[in-house]
């Protein structure tokens, strides 16, 4: 291959060409960039960097000073080699007789890898005008992997997607910080949808097969998760039922698809259109889906006690000895104890939590009636249940924030109080809705767990009495 024909769209690139002339230029760039940003900007640099080169900052025009200054210049350095990766995969295209349009894989992160690799296993093709079918036909590449063995075709579904799967969590949650429709929604419907593509390449599946294939990268998905780190049990056990229905629903779509007189030659775009809109949908997840609403828990009880006796427990009540129950031993935080400083407006009470201690600055101190308080300071709502010692996920700081909360104190006949706890908070985690039923009911029962310590106490003393 001439020189020139390293930069040219035209002609063909055999799959040994491809990839020496890839490793060779990966190998002359990285090395490149290293040596920028190590000497001329003093920052460190490594592979990950290609995917995530500026962790704190999601988006590329926030940069700042030296940042945007680096950014910059790797941006210039980086266009040569664009060209010739684009070029290069253009002209490997056409050596397999695929459609040219699928360069634009190149773009994407992540599938980019598995994109690259393919193409460096696909043998040149020699018929022409095959088109769409030389690729994704019954005789391409997908469909004689995928048959004649339906456990050969399973596993290359599910190991597929589940690379992808792993990969847009990682650029979800570690990388953009955003917990929300797209990682919980547009995601998991993506991967049973595609999943199941895979599957139904060569021939038509049933209903139940679709169904099983489109469900199980998501259970391998939330082993990986667990494995390497990135989550914890509970709160997979708490996003399973959404995408598991979501991943299964993706796969009623695929199954569906099935019988469609344009997927015998469209299926190739129909992956394309899937691979597309899941990092779309992710990046585009966090400016559509705006502030968080403040939600409201109200929890009460009925203690056979005056309110004059109750105010002194909820003030500031001492260590809760009472056995916790099955959900504080999944790692959720619990209630332990407060400590008060004064007795008015102003004063700050503390309230202690398995992970930390919440700081309450009191707003409105009415005895017997209400007392009143802000939050300014927050723990982490959990310690998250994992096989390794530790892991701290992004969601554990500043997705669940309570804002305020208040204990209102009702004299009822028979000298006895209702007491009610509130609690005003705000989740950062979408769809709002399906997260809400989760955090209103953690909060219920940590309600009730101060609640029924406070009822405890000013009922032992009221006796005594």
């Amino acid at each position: 291959m001439g020189a020139l024909q390293l930069w040219a769209f035209s002609g063909r690139t055999s799959r040994t060409n491809y990839f020496l002339i890839g490793t060779i230029a990966f190998l002359l760039k990285s090395n490149l960039d290293r040596l920028i940003a190590t000497y001329l900007f003093h920052r460190p640099w490594g592979l990950l960097n290609y995917w995530f080169p500026f962790p704190a900052v999601a988006q590329p025009w926030l940069l700042e000073g030296a940042d945007a200054q680096l950014g910059v210049t790797l941006l210039a350095v980086s266009f040569p080699f664009i060209w010739l990766g684009v070029a290069q995969t253009v002209r490997r295209l056409r050596d397999c007789q695929a459609p040219v349009w699928l360069s634009a894989l190149f773009f994407v992160p992540f599938v980019n890898l598995i994109y690259f690799a393919v193409l460096c296993c696909w043998p040149s093709e020699n018929k022409k005008n095959a088109g769409d079918e030389e690729l994704f036909g019954r005789d391409g590449f997908v469909g004689s992997i995928t048959e004649p063995s339906a456990l050969r075709a399973a596993v290359l579904a599910i190991v597929t997607t589940t690379i992808i799967g792993i990969a847009g969590v990682y650029l979800s949650t570690l990388y953009q910080g955003a917990y929300g429709w797209g990682l919980f929604v547009a995601m998991p419907f993506c991967l049973g949808l595609f999943s199941t593509l895979i599957y139904s390449y060569r021939t038509p599946r049933t209903l139940s097969e679709c169904l099983l294939i489109s469900v199980a990268p998501m259970v391998l998905l939330a082993v990986g998760l667990l494995l390497l780190a990135f989550e914890g049990v509970l709160c997979i056990l708490m996003a399973a039922p959404l995408g598991l229905g979501l991943s299964a629903l993706g796969g009623i779509a695929g199954y569906s698809f099935q019988s469609g007189r344009w997927m015998a030659k469209g299926r190739s775009a129909m992956m394309g259109i899937v691979l597309a809109v899941m990092p779309l949908g992710m990046g585009l997840s966090p400016s559509i889906e705006g502030q968080p609403s403040l939600l409201v828990v109200q929890s009460s009880i009925e203690i056979d006690a005056p309110p004059e006796l109750v105010w002194g427990k909820v003030v500031a009540f001492t260590q809760i000895s009472e056995q916790r129950e099955w959900l504080f031993h999944t790692g959720i935080a619990y209630p332990i104890r407060t400590t008060l400083t004064g007795k008015g407006v102003g004063d700050v009470r503390r309230c202690e939590f398995s992970t930390g201690a919440f700081v309450e600055p009191i707003q409105i101190w009415d005895e017997p009636r209400l007392l009143r308080f802000a939050v300014t300071e927050n723990p982490a709502p959990m310690e998250e249940l994992t096989p390794y010692q530790h892991i701290e996920t992004p969601h554990l700081q500043g997705y669940f924030v309570s804002h305020q909360g208040q204990f209102e104190l009702t004299r009822l006949q028979g000298n006895r109080t209702r007491l009610t706890g509130t609690t005003w908070y705000t989740d950062r985690i979408w769809p709002s809705a399906y997260w809400q039923m989760w955090s209103d009911y953690i909060v219920h029962r940590i309600h009730l767990r101060v609640l029924r310590h406070i009822e405890a106490e000013s009922e032992k003393v009221e006796s005594q009495l």
